[in-house]
């Protein structure tokens, strides 16, 4: 065997290890609050927040879950909050595609922790950049009052839910929402400022304060059920427009109300017949070196990911570290800016780092970008980046111009920008290659992604200084050992900060994928897009 297959089989061997650790913690995720607490759903005939998406959604359709790994490893003094008790995504009812969003009554009755409120959020922005209906699967005890202060008024913050449910109204979006369990205080605003209100009986109630609090506020006794069950809600008051018997005839009806909406005014994305690439997919896990600081040839990774292995690249010979193109995903014309992590000499004679932008590269990607956006081509960011180049001879030519102008154009692109953070995703590099900053209309991560400031080797040598000096300060001597303990301390703590989990758990990307499905949740990404007309571009003053 040749090295080269020996190497391709090791990093084969160890990236296929990798997304297997993180597709085992996706079924603990998948468990929620956990057995006794799903037995106690079924027990009441409810169906669990999964199991009402599943019954939802067309058979053969696809879930693109958003946020698996929201709350991971966060909220531990109060019992954790596996998916951020609530479970959103991408998928197909009556033919359509649609977003669903679904409290999970297992993960302490569906209470809204701080993160809650920020996963809804990011529904309610997909929703409203792609003009997609959303739909409510309602089943909250409402805000977790031990972190009311966190979650209660500021901006994005609870409230900021039913602005955009009024917003989303005012554009023509449709929302539909089902009451199948509580929907208490300001959350009962959310299903009535939906276009379509229902409810399940006996299982469902929505009222501003329940028979606890009303009794003691103004001394009045009454049961839930009579304050705010659904023959209240539905035949007294008038807010639900419907009642069901059981969750299974309530998402029923929502099908059928899926099934009269009428088409959007499409954006106009280019698409022809989807073609296979022609390299297997499968080789991705044996290109990616699983040592982040190797170089590799990025372009070997997009002839896995494009149809046909067909990329047609733009100014090839120039500004080499980053590589744009024309290509087609799942019959999607695209415009694809990617680090280039190959070692490169350009015309010039000089040695340049793979993963690095300098000044031609980056003035080379704000030219393309802008190029995409005139003839209305939706763009992928393939991020392997380590930053920008420093230096004396990078500031002396203009890299921070040429940085600016590249952040600039593509911060105004109105074309639907999609990440994908492959390797290292570092400082300025993950703002110009279109970090979660700066709206892709999604951003998901490989299970080999690094997310920080600044790599760990790098960092931890900065942090340890700035140690040191404090300790000094206080009169302490840092003998050598002492030192190792120090920097080892602080990369073992750095480096739980920079893995995806972390980024994905606080919702700094959408997800965490399997690098074989990158089509599919492209593909997805731009038909969802496409529901959207594409205003204007203008990149505003630009230096040249």
């Amino acid at each position: 065997m040749s090295k080269t297959n020996l190497t391709f089989n090791k990093y084969q061997d160890k990236n296929k290890l990798l997304l297997k650790t993180y597709q085992d913690l996706v079924k603990k995720i998948h468990q929620g609050g956990g057995t006794k607490s799903a037995a106690k759903q079924h027990k009441k005939g409810k169906l669990l927040a999964r199991e009402r998406i599943d019954y939802l959604k067309d058979d053969d359709a696809d879930f693109l879950e958003i946020g698996t790994f929201v709350g991971h490893d966060m909220y531990e003094d109060h019992g954790g909050c596996p998916a951020g008790g609530v479970i959103g995504g991408i998928t197909r009812v009556s033919g359509r595609l649609c977003l669903l969003v679904a409290n999970d009554a297992t993960v302490k009755a569906g209470a809204w922790f701080p993160i809650t409120a920020k996963k809804n959020l990011r529904f309610q922005e997909i929703a409203l950049e792609n003009h997609i209906p959303i739909i409510y699967l309602v089943d909250s005890a409402g805000v977790y009052l031990p972190l009311q202060d966190e979650i209660f008024p500021d901006k994005e913050h609870f409230g900021r839910i039913f602005r955009n449910n009024a917003i989303l109204s005012s554009k023509g979006i449709p929302q539909i929402a089902a009451v199948m369990g509580s929907c208490v205080a300001g959350g009962a605003y959310l299903p009535i400022m939906s276009d379509e209100a229902l409810i399940v009986d006996k299982t469902g109630s929505i009222f501003l304060a329940g028979s606890y609090l009303v009794k003691a506020a103004i001394g009045e006794t009454i049961d839930n059920e009579t304050l705010g069950g659904s023959i209240s809600q539905t035949d007294l008051s008038g807010i639900i427009d419907d009642r069901f018997p059981n969750d299974q005839s309530c998402l029923d009806r929502i099908r059928y109300l899926v099934d009269k909406i009428g088409d959007p005014n499409k954006a106009g994305f280019n698409r022809k017949e989807p073609l296979l690439p022609k390299h297997k997919s499968t080789d991705i896990f044996g290109i990616l070196p699983s040592d982040r600081s190797k170089p590799y040839k990025s372009i070997d990774l997009i002839k896995r990911l494009v149809d046909d292995s067909e990329f047609e690249q733009y100014k090839a010979n120039y500004g080499k570290t980053i590589l744009c193109g024309y290509a087609r995903i799942d019959g999607w014309a695209v415009g694809i800016v990617a680090n280039n992590r190959e070692i490169i000499k350009n015309k010039k004679g000089e040695m340049q780092f793979g993963g690095v932008i300098y000044s031609d590269s980056a003035d080379k990607a704000a030219r393309f970008i802008m190029n995409c956006n005139q003839k209305k081509i939706p763009l992928v960011f393939l991020q392997d980046v380590t930053g920008f180049m420093v230096g004396s001879r990078s500031e002396h030519g203009g890299i921070i111009k040429d940085g600016a102008k590249m952040v600039n154009a593509m911060s105004n692109s109105t074309v639907p920008k999609f990440t994908i953070v492959i390797g290292n995703s570092y400082g300025a590099g993950n703002y110009a290659m279109c970090g979660k900053a700066y709206d892709p209309r999604l951003i998901v991560a490989w299970p080999s992604a690094k997310i920080a400031v600044m790599g760990g080797e790098q960092a931890a040598k900065v942090l340890l200084q700035i140690e040191k000096t404090s300790l000094s300060k206080q009169g302490e001597e840092i003998s050598s050992k002492k030192e190792n303990e120090l920097l080892k301390n602080i990369i073992d703590r750095y480096n739980t900060q920079t893995t995806p989990e972390y980024a994905a758990s606080r919702l700094w990307v959408d997800e965490i994928i399997n690098p074989i499905d990158t089509r599919k949740w492209i593909s997805t990404g731009i038909e969802m897009a496409n529901h959207a007309p594409v205003e204007k571009y203008n990149v505003g003053v630009i230096q040249t």
